[in-house]
């Protein structure tokens, strides 16, 4: 038996549950389809509408914008990353095997999820890529905040947070870090495939290069705090 993964989303996000319909699970995979081919600029309603065999009316009467769409697909990916690391840490009891695996899902390239029909992953794995920070690099970033609407995304980097606080519980800087690792493997996916230069791996293009890298820094962080404050309470 398959079981569908199913996310709960903020409600302030759309005007219309779209997981409630087929119509709306329609929107929702060919917004992804549309915003991975033609980019978030050249991405319209009207698109989205003759993709999805409906109209644009029925469009906005689940979602009030598409900038709205966009945060409402970031934000089910946040979850559904959350949910991931959730499954594959659950039965890990070290630390520091936890923070591995966390590091080792954010660096992967991600695959299609068979239990989320409507939804391709790895494509919108990309979209969150290339233009994920457009969910809240706006000028109403404080009003969508106080409606709650990067709740995923604080979610995740506080449970990597606590993972790493598990590892040190003495580190200052644990969802600092935590943000990092999770934009950082982004960026570095991002570079090592159309901007190789700005990386070390431009030979590689190899996830496991970023898995690597991004391991050795999250440990000398971790690791390098704690020996400092072993060096001070030494020196004392």
């Amino acid at each position: 038996m398959r079981l569908a993964v199913k996310i709960k989303m903020n409600e302030h996000l759309f005007l219309r549950d779209p997981e409630e319909s087929e119509t709306g699970k329609k929107i929702i995979k060919h917004s992804i389809i549309l915003i991975h081919k033609y980019g978030f600029e050249a991405f319209t309603f009207k698109k989205l509408a003759l993709a999805a065999v409906t109209t644009e009316a029925v469009v906005y009467r689940y979602f009030e914008n598409k900038h709205r769409l966009l945060m409402y697909i970031v934000s089910w990916f946040w979850s559904w990353q959350e949910y991931k690391v959730l499954f594959h840490t659950n039965n890990i009891k070290q630390p520091k095997k936890k923070l591995i695996k966390i590091i080792q899902i954010l660096a992967a390239q991600v695959k299609d999820d068979s239990t989320t029909e409507h939804v391709e992953e790895r494509l919108l794995y990309e979209i969150v890529m290339r233009e994920g920070a457009k969910a809240y690099l706006t000028r109403h970033v404080t009003e969508d905040n106080k409606q709650r609407l990067f709740k995923p995304y604080k979610d995740l980097c506080a449970r990597i947070a606590s993972v790493i606080l598990e590892c040190n519980p003495k580190y200052k800087f644990p969802r600092s870090l935590s943000s990092t690792i999770i934009e950082m493997s982004h960026t570095q996916n991002f570079f090592m495939q159309n901007l190789p230069s700005l990386t070390d791996f431009e030979d590689i293009k190899d996830e496991a290069a970023t898995f690597k890298y991004l391991q050795s820094l999250v440990f000398t962080a971790i690791q390098g705090n704690l020996s400092t404050k072993t060096r001070s309470v030494r020196a004392k």
